[in-house]
């Protein structure tokens, strides 16, 4: 088994369907642990120690969070600067996080179609998540590839649900330690994984 910590931020929370839906289908698992940072730090006081024991505790970290102009939104900018500290999380002796893993799970308004070179955003979702995966890999985190709802303004419910089921997927194999990390460099997204039956 393995412990799973859903670190989320979304500060417009009452006006996003497609995470409300996401977050009620997360399994109650003692294993489990959804961290609410809007909720928790609505003055953005981040309780720095707090936050590290967190991460100490739990094998996977999961940045959960609508994508905000290309990037996350800032309280959860200022985790990252706030709670990787030099010479805890990377540089010289900071090896805290070492082999934990850590993804992002997204909420897109635009379309898969639009994240190329010859789409309206120009660059790919990986291209665009560069900082996230050079933050894992300077405090030698394996990075996996992102978990991804988008176009999601433009989602029936019928589809949101079929979302909804794949991240359940996800966090059940993730938990039970029994999803394949062999894969994780051939596939684009962690959906990918997610398309079979528990």
């Amino acid at each position: 088994m393995k412990k799973v910590l859903i670190l989320f931020a979304h500060p417009r929370m009452e006006k996003s369907r497609a995470n409300n839906t996401l977050l009620k289908h997360i399994p109650s698992a003692a294993n489990i642990t959804f961290h609410d940072l809007y909720e928790l730090y609505p003055d953005f006081n981040i309780d720095v120690e707090t936050e590290k024991q967190l991460l100490l505790e739990h094998d996977i970290i999961i940045w959960q969070h609508p994508f905000y102009w290309y990037s996350c939104p800032p309280l959860m900018k200022q985790w990252m600067d706030m709670v990787l500290e030099f010479g805890w999380a990377y540089g010289p002796g900071g090896t805290a996080l070492k082999d934990k893993i850590v993804f992002n799970v997204m909420t897109t308004g635009g379309a898969n179609a639009t994240y190329n070179a010859e789409g309206h955003n120009r660059f790919t979702i990986q291209e665009y998540l560069r900082p996230f995966e050079q933050t894992a890999y300077l405090c030698k985190m394996k990075y996996f590839p992102p978990f991804l709802v988008q176009g999601s303004h433009r989602l029936t419910d019928e589809e949101l649900q079929r979302f909804s089921k794949q991240y359940v997927i996800l966090l059940t194999k993730m938990s039970e330690g029994t999803f394949e990390e062999s894969r994780m460099n051939e596939i684009r997204f962690l959906n990918e994984i997610c398309m079979k039956p528990v």
